[in-house]
């Protein structure tokens, strides 16, 4: 166990202490969230990022460890276990390394070595391989000719060693790690490839680039291409060179014997050596694939769940379409559906008046304040007749009318859910749809939880990715953002209260099921009484659920409940009561703890200091949400198609997906258009993460509008 503390403390550059203080807390059953907020004191106030990625190599490790004793165990049991060898096998750093240490003392299927040495063959690939032998090495060989064997000839004899030694090599742990480094620092992947249909692979049809420095994207990229047979690969590398490294290792400065073994290495590098290697380095291509992809995923998904929501404004959703209409629904500023409409302003209806007439009435009704426009078909077209409404809305009663345009991605995946059947069993599938769009301005969080992450369309290669490995890495991602926002016990649905610390789905069903029984929680201890939910769950989440209605003013704060004595502490020595909390009268509160000192107030309190400024700041604003009030509109451009794209239009627009080689922007028309990595900044630019994120809106120049393939280059210089 030290050497994987060890092992943690150095690669995450943390002090010991707190690595086996985390590692406790994770054994215990906290969750990372938890133990981010809360246990700040023991972890050196880790952030939940850090925590998940010393939680993955935790599990690494432990599973290298695990292999490493049963690897040890099996050679031991075989009684081939040296004191050199087993040192070998505990320092190895990797899984591959052990493997490749594994490897000669392995269980093999029948391989060309294996059946030689059934022929009796070993004892002559032992006098080669040694070296030392100075006679006649063909002579010797007849002695192992044996006809029942298969053994015919000296040539048969002598081609079964040479198998023999070619596996011997191929085995040598030293030699393949080498290697390994060798084709990763000197390789190039090449690919080659043709079809009679247009591809998106195109380029890589005559493509070559070197193994170490290929970017994620395009190893997704190549590895889609390869398995829809488009595109063949492989890494080509300077084999003269290893095969130099190989017989400088093996051969042993005897003319006689030498001369076999040149065979064997020359064998064992094209047939078995460096087939292997490639594979494996290929699927180490892969892996960081993934990791490329899952990463982009990762802050893609954070930035567009962490999204400013639209607070105390009814909102009109508006889903865009053609032939079955636009679809509208009318929501208060709680997400409650007030009204339901279908309008026909585009072709083939084109009923603009009927539309505007409909729409006014909806708003006037309801007092709409933003309507929440998705950005699919038709986006454009319905985004003209929104114009006319604002102006219409605001010449004939004084009202202003804000409009923001929303990604729809995964809307209609959601409106033909179970989840949405059971929120809106009596509504129309279609018009589920605007529902989600108008409740993703209103709280971008609480409704895109209940869409697969897959599905929200801000991934890159996602579909390349191992789903097993994608779909932890995203929830852990969904679990942080909604933790750290926290939730309204009294109106959370079960999909978001599925994501709060040591609540699971059946939990969260309890929760609603109890409140729909008893009424609204009227405060955290109540969560005690629903069915299942014990007291290290409560321990876990009840500092990230609010309860605004509760008599105790901290339950609308992420102040834990362990904490509240040292809170109502603080604000007595500081001279506060609990009436200054629950009215917010708490304004000179820095000052007071300045001039105390909050290491002072610490001590006093028996509670850590970054615990105690935790306290300060929640208490400071009851209820806070760590997003930002209120997102800009958009304007309208009047941009409508592809066609009336001209290069040099500036234009505004909303960052909707990142990629490694660049942002998409939707400037309105139906295709995104792509700012490459190359245009994002008159500076060099690392990755495109270190300049925009989902959400931004961002200026945009157009450079060159490609009509046919549908793709648009914008500049963002």
């Amino acid at each position: 166990m030290n050497n994987v503390i060890d092992t943690l403390a150095q690669e995450l550059s943390v002090n010991k202490k707190y690595i086996n203080s985390v590692i406790e807390l994770l054994d215990s059953g906290n969750t990372v969230p938890f133990i981010a907020r809360y246990r700040k004191e023991l972890t050196g106030s880790m952030s939940d990022v850090t925590l998940r990625k010393l939680a993955e190599r935790l599990t690494y490790l432990r599973n290298l460890k695990t292999r490493k004793e049963d690897v040890i165990r099996i050679i031991e049991e075989q009684g081939k276990l040296t004191e050199e060898l087993k040192n070998s096998i505990e320092n190895s750093s990797t899984l591959t390394e052990v493997e490749d240490i594994y490897r000669p003392y392995k269980p093999k299927k029948r391989t060309r070595a294996t059946i030689a040495q059934e022929k009796g063959l070993k004892p002559l690939s032992e006098v080669i391989l040694d070296g030392n032998f100075e006679d006649d090495i063909e002579k010797y060989a007849e002695k192992f000719i044996n006809e029942e064997k298969g053994v015919e000839s000296v040539e048969d004899a002598l081609a079964g060693a040479i198998d023999i030694i070619s596996e011997v090599i191929s085995d040598e742990a030293k030699y393949r790690k080498w290697i390994r480094k060798f084709v990763w620092e000197n390789g190039t992947i090449e690919t080659k490839g043709e079809s009679k249909e247009p591809t998106p692979y195109e380029m890589y049809y005559d493509y070559r680039e070197a193994v170490k420095s290929i970017p994620p994207h395009r190893i997704l990229a190549i590895n889609r291409g390869e398995k829809e047979k488009v595109l063949s690969v492989k890494i080509s590398c300077d084999m003269e060179n290893i095969e130099i490294y190989l017989k400088n290792q093996s051969l042993k400065g005897n003319n006689i014997t030498d001369t076999y073994i040149e065979k064997s290495v020359e064998d064992s590098l094209k047939r078995l050596i460096y087939p292997s290697i490639e594979r494996e380095i290929r699927s180490e291509l892969t892996d960081m694939g993934e990791e490329g992809a899952i990463k982009i995923f990762k802050a893609n998904l954070k930035a567009l769940l962490m999204q400013s929501p639209i607070k105390g404004k009814n909102v009109l959703g508006y889903d865009p379409g053609f032939r079955n209409g636009c679809k509208i629904a009318v929501l208060d500023d709680t997400g409650k559906l007030l009204d339901t409409v279908i309008v026909y302003p585009t072709v083939p209806q084109r009923d603009i008046e009927g539309s505007i007439k409909k729409l006014k009435e909806l708003v006037y009704k309801y007092d709409v304040n933003v309507v929440s426009l998705g950005n699919g078909t038709a986006s454009r077209e319905s985004e003209e007749l929104i114009g006319r409404l604002i102006k219409e809305v605001k010449d004939e009663k004084g009202k202003d009318l804000y409009y923001v345009i929303v990604s729809e991605a995964g809307a209609s995946i959601y409106s033909a859910s179970e989840l949405a059947a059971k929120e809106y069993p009596d509504i129309n599938v279609s018009l589920r749809g605007a529902i989600s769009i108008g409740r993703r301005l209103q709280d971008p969080l609480a409704e895109l939880v209940k869409i697969d992450p897959k599905s929200i369309g801000v991934g890159q290669y996602q579909h390349d990715v191992a789903p097993k490995k994608l779909d932890e890495s995203l929830k852990g991602v969904v679990e942080d953002c909604v933790n750290s926002v926290g939730v309204d016990l009294n109106i959370a649905t079960p999909s978001l209260l599925s994501y709060i610390s040591g609540i699971n789905s059946a939990i969260a069903a309890n929760i609603v099921a109890y409140r729909e029984e008893n009424g609204k929680f009227k405060n955290r201890k109540e969560l005690l009484k629903v069915k299942r939910l014990g007291a290290k769950a409560f321990e876990q989440c009840a500092g990230f659920l609010r309860v605004m209605e509760s008599s105790e003013p901290l339950d609308n704060t992420s102040v834990h409940p362990e904490s509240y004595d040292a809170a109502k502490g603080l604000l007595e020595t500081i001279g506060y009561s609990m009436e200054d909390l629950k009215n917010g009268e708490l304004s000179g509160i820095d000052n007071r703890v300045e001039k105390i000192g909050i290491d002072v107030l610490s001590k006093k309190l028996n509670v850590g200091e970054p615990t105690l400024q935790d306290i300060i700041k929640e208490i400071k604003k009851p209820g806070r949400d760590p997003r930002e009030e209120l997102p800009k509109p958009i304007l309208k451009t009047g941009i409508i198609d592809i066609n009336q794209l001209k290069p040099g239009m500036v234009l505004t627009g909303t960052v909707r997906n990142v990629a490694d080689f660049g942002a998409f922007v939707d400037i309105g028309v139906h295709q995104d258009g792509l700012v490459h990595i190359s245009q994002l900044s008159d500076k060099f630019v690392k990755h495109p993460l270190d300049v925009v994120q989902v959400g931004d809106i961002v200026q945009v120049t157009v450079l060159e509008v490609d009509e046919k393939r549908k793709r648009i280059s914008l500049s963002m210089k």
